[in-house]
C-alpha cells in the first residue's frame, strides 16, 4: 500500500535504513536493484525533510512504562513535560483513561523518580509505573515490509537483528559518551566527521563505535511515523495472561509484522505492544484473531492519537 508524500523506492530506502541505519547509499543501491544516484537523491531527501531520522537510541540498565492520568485539560501539557526529558524514550498521547503512555530508562535513581521526580510532572494527576521484564521486540526489530527476506539479509548489518537484552558495562569513557551524543545527534554521522569531534583517529572511532554497539551501549534506529509506510492507524495492547503463557505469547506477537513493540512487564497486565495497521478494520481483524482466545483473559486496546517522542528524538507537533 503506497503512503501519501512516499512513492514506493522511497518506502524501500526508508525499510533498508529500518534493517541497517548506517549503511552507504551505494550499499543501499546494491541491494535496491537501483541506480545509487536515484538512491542517494530520494535518501538524502528523506532525511533532510525529516520524514526519516536515523539516530542512536541510549540504553538503560532498566526501563519501565508508565500509564499516566492528566488532570482535566493537561494531557498536552504533561505529555510534552514527559516528552522533555532525556530519560524517556517515546511519549504517545492515547484514547485510554491514562491518556499518556511513556517508556523512561533509569538505573539506581527509581526511588527519587517514582517519589519525587514524576509526581511533580505538570499536568499529572496521577500514574501507574510498570518496570519492563523482558523485551520481545522493540522498534529496531521493526520492518515496514517493503523488503524480500533477501535484500533485507544482503543489509544486515555485523551488529545484527533487533537486541531485546544488554547488560551495560562500566568500562565507558568521556570519549564514548562524545560518540553517544553525536550519534544521538545524527546516527549516520561519518567516522571522518567523529574522529573530528573526540580529537581520534578514524581507526579509534570505528573500533570504539562496533563495541558501543556490539556491547549494547545503543543501538542505531531509522524513526519513521508508521503513517508513511502505510499503518495510519496505531495503537498499545495491554494483555492479562497467566505467567506460564507470557513467554510463548510474547514470542508468537513479537513475529508479527504489525507489532512494533512488544514487552513483558509487572503490574495488572503481563504484556504491553505497540501494534500498527492500514485501517481500523485491519487493526479489527488482527484483535479478531484467535491467538487472543488461548489464556488471555483480558486485553485493553488504546489508539494513539499523537507520538510527541519516539526512539529518545522529539517529534514536531502538528
Amino acid at each position: 500500500m503506497a503512503a501519501p508524500g512516499l512513492n514506493h523506492l522511497q518506502q524501500r530506502i526508508v525499510a533498508a535504513l529500518q534493517v541497517d541505519g548506517r549503511a552507504s547509499w551505494r550499499k543501499i543501491a546494491e541491494a535496491l536493484g537501483e541506480p545509487e544516484r536515484t538512491v542517494t537523491r530520494h535518501g538524502s531527501d528523506l532525511l533532510e525533510s525529516g520524514r526519516v531520522v536515523v539516530a542512536a537510541v541510549t540504553h538503560y540498565e532498566h526501563q519501565m512504562i508508565l500509564a499516566c492520568e492528566s488532570t482535566a485539560g493537561t494531557a498536552l501539557l504533561s505529555s510534552e513535560a514527559l516528552a522533555q526529558r532525556h530519560d524517556v524514550t517515546f511519549c504517545y498521547l492515547t484514547t485510554g483513561r491514562a491518556e499518556v503512555v511513556a517508556e523512561i530508562g533509569y538505573h539506581d535513581n527509581l526511588r527519587e523518580l517514582l517519589t519525587l521526580q514524576l509526581p511533580a510532572t505538570a499536568g499529572l494527576r496521577s500514574f501507574a509505573a510498570f518496570p519492563v521484564l523482558k523485551y520481545f521486540k522493540t522498534i529496531r526489530g521493526w520492518r515496514s515490509g517493503a523488503l524480500t527476506p533477501a535484500e533485507e539479509q544482503t543489509l544486515l548489518a555485523r551488529t545484527g537483528h533487533d537486541r531485546t537484552e544488554w547488560t551495560l558495562p562500566e568500562t565507558r569513557g568521556p570519549k564514548d559518551d562524545e560518540i553517544l551524543r553525536t550519534l544521538r545527534e545524527d546516527g549516520r554521522v561519518s567516522l571522518e566527521a567523529l574522529a573530528r569531534r573526540t580529537k581520534m583517529s578514524e581507526t579509534s572511532v570505528a573500533r570504539r563505535l562496533e563495541w558501543l554497539l556490539g556491547s549494547g551501549q545503543c543501538s542505531i534506529r531509522a524513526l519513521v511515523e508508521p503513517a508513511l509506510v502505510g499503518y495510519p492507524v496505531e495503537s498499545m495492547l495491554w494483555v492479562q495472561v497467566p505467567p506460564h503463557r507470557v513467554e510463548a505469547l510474547g514470542q508468537q506477537l513479537s513475529a508479527w509484522p504489525e507489532v512494533r513493540y512488544a514487552a513483558a512487564i509487572t503490574g495488572d497486565y503481563q504484556l504491553v505492544l505497540n501494534l500498527t495497521a492500514a485501517t481500523h478494520a485491519e487493526l479489527y481483524a488482527l484483535l479478531a484473531h484467535p491467538v487472543w482466545s488461548s489464556d488471555v483473559t483480558h486485553l485493553r486496546t488504546d489508539l494513539i492519537v499523537e507520538a510527541r517522542k519516539r526512539g529518545g528524538r522529539l517529534l514536531s507537533r502538528g
